[in-house]
């Protein structure tokens, strides 16, 4: 059975300006990693609508677990919400439990709002028709579920409760908490085009497993194999599985009458 793909959408102008570090991504990886699965991609988006648009359609098509943060508040540049629908081909509507939530957070905060001020913090529980919250242990303002993509705040104080809330609700059947480890392998002379159908057979050979190519041009101030133009190759993965798809890996390489350094 092939592993589904964890994928990560980061939003916000600010983090493409460098306004703003982005920390999601370290976050994410290390979550995945402590309940021993991975992060398949990364891409950051701008507050563009269109964009956005454009990228939830290509991920909503894949079969991929897709965290998505940032973009869900109430101000103009905030479009996430409504790129979701879009891509959807739905309409933004208040979600009854987020509007709930809201109105507690409100009471709670004990500012008197005027009709118009409340009417603007309800439109953060306006998602997809069809979408389920995601709770928001900080401030109760929820995120929201389609499928397999889970939209959160920018904020990490919020964002990363929320995901790992996702991860330990609805992903403990994929969890991989036993040792794991990598083994590599150098080879030269050898063009990375060259690889990639062993990688894509070794993958399929042993889903569990993820194979890993590290093209260099070498460094002459690095003595021993390093100092040549190499590609570091590898697996990572189950150390019940590692010593296996190590010698397939090996044995594939060496098929390709391909030079090798096993003292990596």
């Amino acid at each position: 059975m092939k592993r589904p793909k964890f994928g990560l959408l980061i939003i916000g102008d600010e983090i493409l300006s460098g306004r703003r570090s982005d920390k999601h991504l370290a976050k994410v990886i290390e979550l995945l990693e402590a309940r021993g699965m991975a992060l398949s991609y990364a891409r950051y988006l701008p507050d563009e609508r269109e964009e956005i648009v454009e990228e939830l359609k290509r991920t909503l098509a894949t079969e991929d677990i897709v965290f998505v943060t940032g973009g869900i508040g109430a101000t103009p540049d905030d479009h996430t919400r409504q790129a979701a629908a879009v891509a959807l081909g739905v309409e933004c509507e208040l979600h009854p439990q987020a509007r709930e939530r809201i109105l507690e957070r409100i009471s709670e905060m004990a500012q008197p709002l005027t009709p118009k001020e409340r009417d603007q913090r309800l439109r953060m529980g306006e998602f997809p028709k069809g979408a389920k919250i995601i709770p928001n242990p900080f401030n109760k303002i929820p995120g929201f579920q389609i499928g397999e993509h889970y939209f959160v705040p920018g904020f990490p104080v919020m964002a990363w409760p929320m995901i790992e809330a996702v991860l330990d609700t609805h992903y403990t059947h994929l969890f991989q908490r036993g040792e794991r480890g990598e083994r590599a392998l150098l080879v030269f002379q050898t063009a990375e085009s060259t690889l990639t159908p062993l990688m894509e057979q070794l993958e399929a050979r042993f889903p569990d497993m993820r194979v890993f190519s590290l093209p260099s041009v070498g460094d002459d101030a690095v003595a021993g194999p390093r100092s040549r133009r190499h590609i570091e190759l590898g697996v990572k993965g189950p150390l019940s599985q590692l010593d296996e798809a190590y010698a397939a890996l090996k044995a594939g390489v060496l098929a390709l009458e391909a030079e090798i350094d096993e003292n990596v």
